[in-house]
């Protein structure tokens, strides 16, 4: 019944915040719920992170397939400071992703505080929420710092 609660607390935070897919996510999980089709949760928790982030990746590959980004695009992806740094961004990115996936695996007490601050950025800080690995590879990342600053 707590799960119950808090999920319903969640889709209201994510009604008060106008975050789509915060509500959308804890309404399909009291849908899931109310409908009695808990065998669907065990697959969600095992899989949804892959199945998210396949539809991201198709999201953002989709502008090669219409032909929005040309050759030209490309190169001056490699020539440029932006490019250069975006490049460098998304290297960062999915090494804190990476770290973020191994804290949640090995640590999942973690996830409520990472939903709890998701919901704070969502709520007051106007963010997006891109999904618990990056949350979870910044905690990592500030755990290591940690971890390095106190041998």
């Amino acid at each position: 019944m707590n799960g119950y609660i808090f999920i319903l607390i969640i889709f209201f935070l994510g009604l008060a915040a106008g975050s789509d897919s915060l509500t959308l996510a804890a309404g399909i999980l009291l849908l899931i719920k109310a409908l009695n089709m808990k065998n669907l949760l065990p697959i969600l928790e095992e899989r949804g992170v892959e199945i998210g982030l396949l539809f991201l990746m198709i999201a953002v590959l989709v502008p090669l397939v219409v032909d929005r980004i040309r050759l030209k695009d490309l190169l001056l992806t490699f020539g440029s400071l932006p490019g250069l740094l975006a490049i460098a961004g998304g290297i960062a990115a999915t090494r804190l992703n990476g770290m973020g996936l191994s804290l949640l695996e090995n640590q999942p007490q973690v996830i409520l505080g990472l939903v709890i601050g998701s919901i704070i950025g969502i709520v007051f800080l106007k963010g997006v929420p891109v999904g618990p690995l990056m949350a979870g590879g910044i905690a990592a990342f500030f755990l290591y710092i940690i971890e390095l600053f106190s041998r």
